[in-house]
């Protein structure tokens, strides 16, 4: 069995007080949020970072104390495992990256949510929203 792993996050921005959460139109038709293929001797955190820069141009703060592991199988024979953590966005320059995405949007939960093509990234955004609520709530 061949195996897989790319990383990624719940990328966030905050305005007027409402989270709003990155999610991109991939060339394959689906919604899906900012994640890409580990390259040989890369961390997790290095691999996130490294794609949402190429997929989006967004400089992030990458939040590890959330991780989320999606596994699936995109072939016969292959199980991929997906981990997420959260990011801010600490820039607001958006360029995506032509050959993989066709549009980038900062949506309210609701809409992110409705939006997204696959359940288990539906799961991640809501575990997502959950962290970043209970955070704020200590601060």
């Amino acid at each position: 069995m061949k195996r897989e792993k790319s990383c990624g996050a719940v990328v966030y921005k905050t305005e007027r007080c409402e989270y709003l959460f990155l999610i991109e139109h991939m060339a394959a038709g689906h919604w899906s949020l900012p994640k890409g293929h580990m390259e040989d001797g890369e961390t997790e955190s290095e691999t996130a970072i490294r794609e949402i820069k190429e997929e989006t141009n967004l400089e992030i703060e990458l939040d590890t104390s959330f991780r989320s592991v999606i596994s699936y199988s995109p072939f016969r024979g292959c199980v991929k495992d997906v981990v997420f953590f959260i990011a801010k966005a600490v820039s607001d320059k958006l360029i995506r990256q032509e050959c993989e995405v066709r549009e980038l949007a900062w949506l309210p939960f609701e809409q992110a949510h409705e939006m997204l093509t696959f359940i288990s990234d539906r799961e991640v955004l809501e575990q997502a929203q959950r962290h970043l609520r209970q955070n704020a709530q200590k601060e």
